[in-house]
């Protein structure tokens, strides 16, 4: 069963994960260090606008899944996992050529705040990812 607490909590946390994500765009113009890897105004580049369409779309998808979570589980572990691996990515990337240790202290530890509390929400809420229903074959006996 479900803890009504972390459930309140998980719909809180992925409209406030959807939020941030959906303001990737405002946050590099205000903190470019933090947020953008190039140098100029963020849409100066091609690929960080790709990256702000694709959180802008994530985000907006949390943000609904948070209507019902329980069925959007997918979606929720995606967001985990994807932020888990785009920032272990720019972590690594922020120590290479160039000056990019402010993604230490800006989207680095952002993604992975967010991965981890709807991690722990997810898990404490008690929601699990449905199982499929068995086929008719395996209903009727294994035979079809």
């Amino acid at each position: 069963m479900a803890s009504s607490y972390s459930y309140r909590l998980l719909r809180i946390a992925l409209v406030v994960v959807g939020a941030a994500m959906i303001l990737l765009y405002p946050l590099a113009v205000v903190w470019p260090s933090g947020w953008a890897w190039h140098p100029g105004a963020p849409y100066r580049s091609d690929y960080f606008m790709m990256i702000v369409g694709l959180y802008v779309t994530l985000g907006a998808f949390l943000c609904n899944a948070a209507r019902r979570p329980e069925a959007n589980i997918s979606l929720i572990w995606f967001a985990v996992c994807s932020s888990v691996v785009h920032a272990a990515i720019m972590a690594v990337q922020s120590f290479g050529d160039g000056d990019h240790t402010g993604h230490l202290w800006g989207d680095v530890p952002a993604l992975l705040l967010g991965a981890v509390v709807l991690a722990v929400l997810v898990r404490s809420s008690g929601l699990e990812q449905p199982r499929p229903a068995p086929r008719a074959n395996q209903v009727a006996g294994g035979r079809t």
